[in-house]
């Protein structure tokens, strides 16, 4: 059987930090990157995980990127704090190391049953949500980019039948905190991409994106959580273009 490293970055979760660790156990390595938590999620982590790296946060692509080639073992399983890794997905893992690929596969698209304020999400833009997180280090490494980085592959990709539980809720103030970040973080990207501000980037796309999220994806199906979704998506859209602007004038 083929030996993997469970790589889980971390920056103050030490409301996630023992039962993510907890549902990668059966990993060879247990690899943690810290982005200097002060909450303790450094210290529980150390006594919990194989090995504890630590680096200043810069962006989540450019902290995984560091962090990949210190993994002891070719194959890597990458799961966020967030995020646990069912008894169904393990089996399915295990099965791939046991019997690796020989078809030139180097990663695999697992799925994600995303929660949102206490509830499973099946509608909202969220239903077929996936992400690359099984993959060999030496074929693999994350797009340059500061939000939604994805795994560029030098090889085949597959696709797992089993998901990840991902719950990314802890309050609405909290996310509402993440989701103003990640403005921050695409406004940097999107500065050097786009001409002239227009009402169509402050008005027009946040509304499409609150028509897209909520009608077109089925929010409204999700109820009061598929609404507050819908919401904070044009609102995010609205931020970044807004910071856009802010970047532009100089300010903050």
């Amino acid at each position: 059987m083929e030996k993997i490293t469970a790589l889980i970055p971390t920056g103050n979760e030490i409301h996630n930090i023992e039962e993510v660790i907890a549902s990668v156990s059966f990993a060879d390595e247990v690899l943690v990157v810290d982005s200097f938590s002060n909450d303790g999620t450094f210290e529980k982590a150390s006594k919990l995980a194989d090995k504890v790296i630590r680096r200043e946060y810069e962006y989540s692509a450019s902290q995984k990127n560091w962090a990949i080639p210190q993994a002891k073992n070719e194959w890597i399983l990458l799961v966020d704090a967030d995020e646990r890794v069912t008894p169904e997905l393990k089996e399915e893992i295990l099965a791939v190391l046991k019997n690796p690929p020989k078809d030139g596969t180097v990663a695999y698209w697992i799925g994600r049953k995303n929660h949102f304020m206490g509830k499973h999400v099946k509608h909202s833009g969220w239903k077929n949500d996936k992400v690359i997180r099984l993959f060999k280090k030496s074929k693999c490494s994350y797009e340059n980019k500061r939000v939604h980085a994805e795994i560029i592959a030098n090889g085949k990709v597959k696709k797992l039948k089993n998901k990840f539980y991902h719950n990314t809720y802890i309050t609405l103030d909290r996310f509402l905190e993440k989701m103003n970040r990640y403005a921050w973080w695409q406004a940097k990207d999107y500065d050097k991409k786009i001409g002239k501000l227009t009402p169509y980037h402050f008005v027009i796309k946040p509304m499409w994106s609150f028509f897209k999220h909520y009608i077109i994806q089925g929010g409204f199906r999700d109820g009061v959580v598929g609404l507050t979704i819908a919401y904070i998506q044009g609102y995010t859209v609205f931020m970044r273009y807004a910071k856009v602007w802010l970047i532009r004038k100089g300010r903050k």
